[in-house]
């Protein structure tokens, strides 16, 4: 698999307006080739609209919906105003990203002798983009690299890469502990638990906040989920481990995944 030619039906694009008429708009997009594309002014924005100007100018970027594809007359019919908000920024925040991939594609290619255009064949075929490789190299680099199968000079260039340039967004998880004794010193039995609750683990931070007797909140925050579902579950157990020797009582709720940051 390798870069497609033409955007299908129904996809996001990234555009630069080219030329604005009095109906219409054409733009470039910017993913595919520079082919020409169309807005005409009844797909600009929703409501009545008096000068298509006040929506689109040349040389603005823009997120665009694909409505229609006519290949062999190189027609692209699109749509602005189908287009969000939070769809825009999304799509833009991914074409950056591939746009920097390609540009560390160029500095893996420099350093190990393979072609850009090999490069670029393989990561599409595996992945369908190019940025997440970079991203699953800091995730598991191992297992990545297994399954690309590259030669160790380009698997050497692509790791210094990916740990030079890409910061991992990070993930929020959290819950909440019952902690409870009967015993005369259950409050030092609590402070125990509480203690064993806080491990040092790499990239990973651990918040315990008290809610009122008898839960604290607990606020893990990694790298990716499963590392964060590991540590929580560490700290859950280590703090039921510690009441339940005591002869004390200890329960742990997850909450939903609270997203990333």
């Amino acid at each position: 698999m390798t870069e497609r030619e033409w955007p299908e039906e129904g996809e996001l694009v990234v555009c630069t307006v080219a030329n604005v008429k009095d109906f219409v708009a054409f733009v470039t997009l910017d993913e595919y080739n520079d082919h020409e594309g169309l807005i005409p002014i009844a797909e600009i924005a929703r409501g009545w609209i008096k000068h298509i100007r006040d929506f689109v100018r040349e040389g603005q970027k823009v997120v665009c919906k694909v409505l229609h594809v006519n290949t062999s007359r190189g027609h692209i019919d699109l749509s602005l105003k189908d287009v969000n908000e939070h769809q825009r920024k999304e799509k833009i925040h991914e074409w950056k990203n591939e746009q920097k991939a390609k540009k560390w594609i160029g500095f893996i290619a420099e350093a190990s002798g393979i072609s850009e255009e090999t490069l670029i064949s393989k990561f599409y075929d595996e992945y369908g983009a190019l940025f997440p490789v970079f991203e699953d190299i800091l995730i598991d680099e191992d297992a990545t690299l297994k399954k690309l199968e590259l030669d160790e000079s380009v698997a050497k260039a692509l790791v210094n890469i990916a740990n030079e340039n890409v910061k991992l967004p990070k993930v929020t998880i959290s819950g909440t502990l019952v902690l409870t004794s009967n015993k005369p010193d259950g409050v030092n039995v609590i402070r125990r638990a509480l203690r064993s609750a806080q491990p040092n683990i790499d990239d990973v931070e651990i918040e315990l906040v008290y809610v009122g007797a008898p839960k604290y909140r607990v606020k893990v925050t990694a790298p990716d989920y499963k590392s964060a579902e590991k540590a929580i579950n560490k700290v859950a157990n280590a703090a039921i481990g510690v009441m339940e020797r005591a002869e004390g009582q200890g329960s742990f709720i997850r909450k939903q995944r609270a997203g990333k940051n």
